[in-house]
């Protein structure tokens, strides 16, 4: 499905746009995660936290916007010359990182709320609490969270390196098809 009168070998800007947003949330969020754990407790963590609750939220909304872009805008066709494994790999790691992006904020929202503190969304307003206060429960939920947060690590890791295995040894136009035109994208 093509979208607009652009090629169909190309994502649509709004897709690139949403791609992109999604990746610097992530990419942000996955070292404020790990600074907010061995920061010392005080103003610096409790900031570090409600950055990295923020930026869960928003990575749903993105999230979510994205699916709905990707059913109204569709997507390329998958680049020639691609193994079929390759595509295959390529489809079962973004369905995980569709699902993991997904479930993870979902996940720490509840157990944020199980536990009682505030989800803040940068400073604009708190998500009402979800579920009644339950330390074990959000125990066993900030841990689902922060493994399935090794995961969403080890899968980023994969999808660049992939792209870059595409760019770099294939010489292939993958990762052309979601840069920017600005940054020699198709």
């Amino acid at each position: 499905m093509t979208y607009g009168n652009l090629a169909p070998d190309r994502y649509p800007p709004v897709s690139k746009l949403l791609h992109w947003l999604v990746a610097l949330c992530v990419l942000i969020t996955i070292p404020v995660a790990v600074w907010m754990g061995r920061a010392p407790e005080g103003p610096l963590q409790d900031g570090l936290f409600n950055l990295h609750k923020s930026l869960g939220v928003l990575i749903l909304i993105l999230v979510l916007l994205r699916i709905a872009n990707r059913f109204i805008a569709g997507a390329p066709a998958p680049e020639p010359g691609i193994e079929r494994w390759q595509r295959a790999a390529s489809s079962a790691v973004h369905g995980l990182l569709y699902v993991l992006l997904l479930a993870m904020p979902i996940v720490g929202y509840v157990a944020n709320s199980a536990f009682g503190a505030s989800t803040p969304f940068f400073g604009l307003f708190d998500l009402p609490p979800i579920v009644g206060k339950n330390e074990p429960l959000s125990e066993q939920l900030f841990m689902l969270h922060r493994w399935s947060g090794y995961l969403v690590a080890a899968l980023v890791v994969m999808h660049v390196g992939a792209a870059l295995q595409h760019y770099f040894v294939h010489k292939d136009g993958v990762l052309q098809r979601m840069l920017p035109r600005a940054l020699g994208g198709r």
